[in-house]
């Protein structure tokens, strides 16, 4: 009688091959999806950077920066969320009609998580501020340490310099 020669894998070899790939995907998956957040996060302060250098190079030349799309805000000595936006390219009396193509080519509108950047100044145009409402889209206000350690909390970009941001490990 031949004896016959069994090439392949056992039903035991497969099923740890499958338990070992099922433990690595549990352990990268999470960091994954947090490495997606904070690469939103870092999209979102170098766009509100952008927008700020724009502010300063209108300021530059017109002694005051761009008006908000909607009602000014109070800024910085009782200082508050920003209300308005950068509005559209298309309406001059807008932010972005002001400062797009002159001082930045394209202005972002959105910030990583596809909410609108919010935009104001004061009553004098001499302070503004921008502001992303970070993941969950809804403001939560001025943290007290102005540094941030959720992907929900806002971040303030005013007069040129972060005023709250994010910093450490993110949750």
């Amino acid at each position: 009688m031949k004896k016959r020669n069994n090439k392949g894998f056992t039903l035991i070899e497969l099923l740890i091959v499958v338990a070992i790939i099922g433990i690595i995907v549990a352990i990268a998956i999470p960091n994954l999806l947090n490495a997606i957040q904070r690469a939103k996060q870092k999209r979102t302060m170098a766009d509100m950077r952008s927008a700020g250098t724009a502010a300063e190079a209108y300021a530059v030349d017109y002694n005051h920066y761009p008006a908000a799309a909607a009602s000014p805000m109070v800024f910085p000595s009782g200082l508050t969320m920003p209300t308005g936006t950068f509005g559209d390219a298309t309406t001059p009396s807008s932010f972005s009609g002001r400062v797009s193509p002159t001082y930045i080519r394209v202005l972002p509108l959105v910030d990583g998580w596809q909410s609108y950047f919010l935009y104001g100044t004061d009553t004098s145009k001499q302070n503004y501020a921008i502001a992303s409402v970070g993941k969950d889209g809804t403001s939560q206000g001025i943290a007290t340490n102005h540094e941030t350690t959720n992907f929900n909390d806002d971040i303030i970009f005013a007069d040129g310099q972060f005023l709250q941001y994010p910093a450490g490990a993110q949750n």
